[in-house]
């Protein structure tokens, strides 16, 4: 989606938006976040270690830490560039192959390490369920392990679960399609 049909959501109210890739977002939202300067922009896709200084340098929070390469661009990125977007940890909550995240199994080892070694502030956990399950027990499991990695903030569920998310402590949800329509 471009400018234009981001431009009228941001003038009913919206502020915050989800971005799937970085190299789009540099394309369309520089001008738009000088426009609308409350807008706070999530990268909610995966991130390629070579592609930090850019998200680093765009994006208020990146939902998608999930190994230790993206750990340490990212503290170096934001010590050369004096600029922290908050942080959170992708977890691969049905541990799919095809899915980027971290094993839930490893979640709270991988956040205690993100602060201790690479001294970043991961403030949230974030997962995309397997869509042909139910992802209620997904969510219990992001939430139990919140609880136990000691971060608050839950970004999980999209347009067609927001409000299974919701009802297991989701603070923020992905509901771009149900706004803009499917890609």
């Amino acid at each position: 989606f471009d400018a234009a049909d981001i431009s009228p959501v941001i003038e009913a109210g919206q502020s915050i938006f989800g971005e799937n890739r970085v190299q789009e977002a540099q394309a369309k939202w520089p001008a738009l976040k000088e426009a609308f300067p409350d807008i706070e922009l999530h990268l909610i896709g995966p991130l390629q270690s070579n592609k930090a200084k850019e998200a680093v340098a765009l994006f208020d929070v990146i939902e998608t830490v999930d190994r230790e390469k993206i750990a340490a661009e990212l503290a170096k990125e934001i010590a050369r560039q004096g600029r922290s977007p908050r942080l959170y940890v992708q977890v691969n909550t049905g541990s799919e192959p095809q899915k980027a995240g971290i094993e839930p199994r490893e979640a709270v080892a991988f956040v205690t390490r993100c602060r201790d070694v690479h001294g970043l502030a991961i403030e949230g956990l974030m997962c995309i369920p397997p869509a042909d399950e139910n992802p209620g027990p997904h969510f219990a499991l992001l939430e139990k392990l919140s609880t136990e990695a000691g971060v608050e903030e839950l970004s999980m569920g999209m347009s067609g679960d927001y409000e299974t998310a919701i009802a297991f402590g989701a603070t923020s949800v992905r509901v771009g399609s149900a706004i803009f329509g499917s890609r």
